[in-house]
């Protein structure tokens, strides 16, 4: 039975007993702050089984796709070394919730396998939990009684909390569970040793297969257990170990699932793949496994970046490439390859992947070309790394470069080691996990958010959002929390109804403040966590039963409302002026500004940003009136045209909102008509990822204001470059050295702004060619006088020249106007006078700067370095610095000091 056919019999079944099939989730998780990824089934549920949300099917079943590489539940390190981890994976799943319990869980379970797949009973075992005392929780008699109708006793096992008792976090719904296991070894080894013996003992071919969840208590922050009203079934089945079993395999990677991938690295690489442990086989499943997890990601709308969940992709994505590089030799782009081969095979099922193809192929091969060329350059550092240890005399790689090279460039360690033993050196292995773990613990140090149990003050099923309606309303807090995150701690609120905007869409959260006769609280931030609206404030209201009078920052709202109405406009003039193959892939709109990112292989042109900005001008000078639809059916929306924002999960009922043509599924707010966005101006247009391009653009106040200040500017400038080109005349009538130096101080002193300015003034052509020409004239006799300068000092310190212990030495405070001419200064003596120890000094607005040159040959002789000395004589002048050993430069704020300093650097010739 092929994956495609397993998945469908496993979705039929389910249906068969009243279930309804839903979507999966998408990977990345996006309302839930404990989460960064999509790890189990029952993520998308996990606001039913807090109370937070009733679901609208009491019985749901479906495939999930499942992404485990952070947090507890992180395979990484596991996958492609043995044969049955993934980081990337579908979880096949049926969830009661307070429908039925544990009787029809596990009939149905043994049911599907045993009669519908088939299944050797006499490979099955399943364990129950076998209670704890410190839980205050017996053993799971229950499911014991349930599962002797199904299988012999000696076959069910007892097992403690770390097994079979599911927590989904430190606090929350949690219950025992009852896991099966399959041995899939062959008949001598089952003879051998009995498979209840290896259950949860990590063999390779006796395995979990699915855990059945019994949700019956929450879990409170000091560890007691209260029974939940409603008791809930949520079980998950990994469907390529399911594959594997039904397809008579020993290992995850020969079944379907994967074949076709490693059949199509064997044909790139030219290596065979014989289903072993050899580096090449662990190579190609690590490529299988990983580019399937990435096209995923970037089908659901989280793209490689150095941040966050984006980071996260990028590390699976590099992982894969560097075997492929150092394993396989394979030295140019190769997983959109492989991903043509995934298309093939999971298309059908999740459409997503081929609406988004296009994107994912050329992130993958962006992508992977430039961490190609990372590798050669971690190369080179490695390199330069172990040549200075070979001049130094060592033969130990320190762990902080094992650990830069991994961090950097992607070098595994082992990798590393390779590369060294090679060459004759040894890794300091402890070196680089402590460097290691160090990371592990700033980064859990920088997410870590620990919150206390709710206090709850009301009694509330629904928290109603009346925000599209109202900006203040009066209000109840219903409960609240403290929590703590980064050392600093802060409050939610949960309203009993709120006209608080939670962010989400792209869209910040509202701000304001309630308000009681007793007492005011700024609300900081309004966010949603499990479909709970909560409010953000840095105290606790000192009497939480009072009613508020909730109140938006509406002045920040209309802004932000403007920016967002703005984006459904961008949009519409992105597909109109450059085709409909653009599609939103995120968006930021905030009070400021709003960021925009969409599908488009080609930066665009002036011309093409023109005229979108006077696409979207011409809409808000037509005064489009807000059509807005709540609660129509996403069937009706789709047949209206509705675009989806990439990576966003919706119900079956959603919110349209149409501007004329532009009809976009949102949530978020909106202004009343376009002309209240008043204006809008594109500040600029750049690259994100292969073939997502982004635009940040302003609209509203803010746009009036920047178009006002923009005019104010080029008025000033204008009159500035009068003032510019009048010393210019005067510059090109002055003969002298000195008045002409004083001129280009003057012009410098206003071009220095105006230059500042230019990103400002690009509209501006006319002006920007003006300042050029101008600047690179006064830089053309900036630098004749310097060349002057040059060489009246060299000569002019040619003359103070004194043996000193052999050596031709000169130490000198000069009066100069920049730092950089003591070393033109420098280099200019060097090439003059043999067997040199130079120190120069200069006050240079009203700070202090130095300078120490030592010619190769006395640094050969005498063993002095220009950077030692450097560092020793800078505390004379309050700063630091440093160099080479023949030339190294030092500043600091003590012009008083430049003396002494001399006199130390010229003692060390003694």
């Amino acid at each position: 039975m092929e994956s495609n056919e397993i998945r469908k019999v496993f979705l039929d079944f389910f249906n068969a007993k009243n279930h309804k099939t839903v979507n999966s989730a998408p990977l990345v998780v996006k309302d839930d702050p404990t989460l960064m990824f999509t790890n189990a089934g029952m993520n998308q549920f996990k606001d039913i089984f807090l109370g937070d949300l009733k679901p609208d099917s009491k019985r749901v079943t479906n495939s999930q796709k499942c992404l485990r590489v952070s947090g507890k539940h992180n395979d990484l390190e596991e996958v492609g070394i043995d044969t049955y981890h993934h980081t990337m994976f579908e979880m096949l799943g049926n969830w009661s919730f307070g429908d039925y319990f544990k009787q029809e869980s596990i009939d149905w379970a043994w049911e599907l396998l045993t009669e519908v797949y088939k299944i050797d009973k006499d490979r099955l075992y399943v364990t129950i939990f076998g209670g704890d005392e410190e839980m205050k929780v017996g053993r799971d008699q229950e499911a014991f009684d349930i599962w002797k109708s199904h299988i012999d006793e000696s076959r069910i096992i007892d097992c403690d909390k770390k097994d079979n008792f599911w927590e989904m976090g430190d606090t929350g719904p949690c219950g025992p569970c009852s896991e099966i296991h399959v041995d899939i070894r062959d008949k001598d080894e089952r003879n051998k040793v009995d498979g209840k013996d290896l259950v949860n003992k990590d063999h390779p071919q006796v395995v979990e297969l699915w855990n059945l969840v019994f949700i019956t208590y929450e879990k409170k922050k000091n560890g007691s257990l209260l029974s939940l009203p409603d008791k809930h079934i949520d079980t998950g089945m990994g469907l390529e170990r399911l594959a594997m079993v039904l397809q008579s395999k020993k290992s995850n990677y020969d079944t379907d699932v994967f074949q076709s991938y490693i059949s199509r690295i064997e044909d790139v690489s030219g290596i065979k793949y014989e289903s072993s442990d050899s580096k090449s086989d662990i190579a190609m499943r690590v490529i299988s496994d990983h580019v399937r997890a990435v096209a995923f990601s970037i089908s659901d709308g989280q793209l490689p970046s150095s941040v966050g969940a984006g980071y996260v992709i990028r590390r699976i994505l590099r992982r894969a490439v560097r075997y492929a590089y150092s394993t396989l030799e394979m030295k140019s782009p190769v997983m959109h390859d492989v991903f043509n081969s995934m298309l093939e095979k999971m298309g059908t099922h999740f459409s997503e992947l081929k609406k988004h193809q296009e994107i994912i192929k050329n992130v993958l091969r962006e992508e992977e070309s430039n961490f190609l060329k990372t590798i050669d350059q971690g190369l080179k550092r490695f390199d330069a790394g172990l040549s200075k240890m070979a001049a130094e005399g060592r033969n130990e790689v320190s762990g902080e470069l094992v650990f830069e090279l991994s961090d950097t460039f992607g070098f595994p360690s082992d990798l590393t080691e390779l590369i060294a033993s090679e060459k004759g050196f040894v890794v300091d292995v402890e070196g680089f996990k402590k460097c290691l773990g160090e990371q592990k613990e700033r980064s859990r140090a920088a997410t870590k958010i620990d919150a206390d149990d709710w206090t709850e003050l009301l009694k509330d099923d629904v928290e109603e959002f009346i925000g599209y309606d109202y900006n203040e309303t009066e209000i109840k807090i219903t409960r609240y929390r403290k929590i703590s995150e980064k050392g600093k701690t802060s409050y939610q609120l949960v309203f009993n109804l709120t006209p608080f905007y939670a962010e989400g869409g792209g869209q910040v959260g509202d701000t304001g403040m309630i308000i009681s006769d007793q007492e005011e609280i700024a609300i900081l931030n309004t966010k949603k966590e499990n479909n709970v609206i909560l409010h953000y404030c840095e105290n606790l209201p000192e009497h939480v039963n009072s009613i508020f009078q909730a109140k938006v920052d509406i002045d920040k709202r209309l802004d932000t409302a403007s920016n967002h109405t703005g984006t459904h406009l961008l949009q519409q003039a992105l597909r109109s002026v450059l085709g409909d193959h653009v599609e939103q892939k995120g968006s930021l709109v905030n009070a400021q500004q709003l960021r925009f990112d969409f599908s488009h292989f080609d930066k665009l042109t002036k011309e093409e940003i023109e005229k979108i900005e006077n696409f979207v001008k011409e809409r808000i000078k037509h005064n489009i009136v807000l059509d807005e639809q709540r609660a129509i059916p996403i069937s009706e929306a789709k047949k209206m045209g509705a675009m989806a924002l990439f990576g966003e999960k919706y119900g079956d009922v959603v919110r349209v909102i149409k501007f004329g043509d532009s009809v976009e599924l949102c949530g978020g707010i909106h202004v009343a008509t376009t002309s209240d966005i008043m204006d809008f101006k594109i500040l600029s247009e750049s690259s994100v990822a292969a073939g997502i391009r982004r635009i940040e653009a302003v609209t509203g106040k803010v746009s009036v204001k920047l178009l006002n200040d923009f005019s104010e500017l080029v008025s000033n400038v204008e009159t500035k470059m009068d003032e510019i080109q009048i010393l210019k005349l005067m510059l090109e009538g002055f003969d002298e050295n000195d008045k002409k130096q004083l001129v280009i101080d003057q012009i410098n002193l206003l071009l220095k702004p105006l230059l500042d300015l230019r990103k400002k003034l690009k509209d501006n052509e006319e002006l920007i060619s003006s300042l050029e020409l101008i600047q690179s004239y006064v830089n053309k006799e900036q630098e004749k006088i310097q060349s002057v300068l040059i060489e009246d000092f060299v000569v002019l310190l040619q003359e103070q020249v004194e043996e000193t212990s052999g050596v031709n030495c000169i130490h000198s405070i000069i009066n100069v106007n920049s730092a950089k001419l003591l070393k033109d200064i420098a280099f200019g003596l060097k090439k003059n006078i043999p067997n040199l120890f130079l120190a120069l000094g200069a006050e240079v607005g009203g700070k202090a700067a130095l300078a120490v040159l030592i010619s190769e040959d006395v640094i050969a002789n005498r063993g002095l370095s220009a950077s030692d000395i450097i560092k020793e004589v800078s505390p004379e002048i309050k700063g630091g610095g440093g160099g080479q050993p023949m030339f190294a430069t030092a500043g600091g704020v003590n012009p008083d000091g430049l003396e002494s300093a001399l006199k130390i650097a010229v003692s060390k010739l003694n």
